[in-house]
């Protein structure tokens, strides 16, 4: 099945690599020598027992957090289920459930990331933040790419709710036989 996007050609042997894939493992590795540089200068500071305690307390609590957000989602779907609708939207289940990761995995930087995402008004902004990129990546999206795919399964009402049902087109005009198209006699075997 084709899409009838053109595909470009390609000029060298290697694919192109996006921004993304180009500096991400360079942050990630700035990020861990930053986390590393941080608790050596806690444990100098404070003592290696207390950065001990640190990390385990922040395991524990973005554990406890997961499991909290984990549970507010499902309830929050089994509601939507049991009154017909969809559940609401909004991603403080999700970002709530990304704090909790932050807070798990050891770092003092991560750690205050994932407090910061715990924060209601934090939310709200990443949320909204988060929505206005993706829909000004998903209507710029060139047609046929996987964000056009995304765009046209978001058509819908303007109430929000997406109309279900078949399209059925009628021909009002003569056919060649004089009957119109809607005055068809039955079929007979």
């Amino acid at each position: 099945m084709t899409t009838g996007a053109q595909i470009p050609p390609q000029t060298t042997g290697r694919p192109r690599r996006s921004r993304l894939g180009r500096y991400l493992p360079l942050g990630l590795a700035a990020w861990l020598v930053l986390e590393i540089w941080l608790l050596t200068v806690v444990a100098g500071a404070a003592g290696g027992v207390t950065v001990l305690l640190l990390l385990v307390a922040g395991f524990v609590a973005g554990a406890v957090v997961i499991k909290r957000a984990g549970r507010r989602a499902f309830r929050s779907l089994n509601e939507a289920i049991q009154r017909g609708g969809s559940p609401e939207r909004g991603g403080g289940n999700g970002l709530m459930m990304l704090g909790g990761l932050l807070l798990m995995i050891p770092g003092l930087v991560s750690d205050v990331l994932g407090l910061l995402l715990l924060v209601p008004p934090v939310q709200k902004a990443v949320s909204r933040l988060t929505e206005r990129t993706i829909g000004r990546r998903l209507r710029t999206a060139a047609p046929g790419s996987l964000g056009d795919a995304f765009q046209q399964a978001r058509m819908h009402r303007p109430d929000g709710k997406v109309v279900q049902g078949e399209v059925i087109v009628r021909d009002d005009r003569p056919e060649p036989g004089g009957e119109a198209a809607g005055e068809r006699p039955p079929l007979t075997r």
